[in-house]
């Protein structure tokens, strides 16, 4: 009797780890995807205002960015986690606890999306200062992004915030000083 509750404990165990395994890839999945959806974005918003582009070419490049991105990232954990899936069963892995390929690519291209819009939404309404508001608003998204983190992994909240907000904030630099330098170069002024 005594190993019959040993062995259910096990497979209660069992479950909950695959719960909490699922838990966590969604979770990965979604911090990120939403943070290279904001990322992304908002390189392609500051390389194009650095290079002095005007607001229709931001949002064309910004649309052609979020979802041609956030379809190959959505495409990519698809295969990734079909991949995984599939190695585990050829182990003989009878418990494979990592969430559907299908679950997990939705995740992504949504995670993708609804930050990667963010950007772009004072360009879309057309509001003066366009440029500064997206960039606050991808600076407070980011370190959301980390106290959201942070909630899950038990880690320090304000560390978590700073350091995708750091992250991200490197990545628009990078992407707004090359604008600005490749269009220099090729004398668009």
């Amino acid at each position: 009797m005594k190993l019959l509750q040993q062995g259910k404990y096990d497979n209660m165990n069992l479950m909950r780890q695959g719960l909490i395994h699922k838990r966590g890839s969604f979770l990965r999945d979604s911090v990120f995807s939403a943070s290279d959806g904001l990322i992304t974005t908002f390189a392609v918003v500051a390389g194009s205002v650095g290079a002095s582009l005007n607001t229709p070419v931001v949002l064309i490049l910004g649309f052609a960015n979020l979802f041609a991105d956030g379809f190959s990232m959505s495409a990519s954990t698809y295969l990734g986690v079909k991949s995984e899936v599939e190695f585990e069963e050829s182990e003989g892995d009878s418990h494979v606890h990592e969430a559907s390929p299908l679950s997990q690519a939705f995740v992504t291209f949504f995670s993708f999306g609804v930050a990667g819009f963010l950007p772009l939404l004072p360009y879309v309404m057309g509001l003066q200062n366009a440029f500064i508001l997206s960039l606050s608003i991808v600076m407070v998204s980011m370190f959301g992004i980390g106290l959201i983190k942070s909630v899950f992994t038990k880690k320090g909240t304000l560390r978590s915030g700073f350091e995708i907000l750091v992250i991200g904030g490197m990545a628009a630099f990078v992407a707004y000083v090359t604008g600005d330098l490749i269009e220099k170069i090729v004398n668009l002024r």
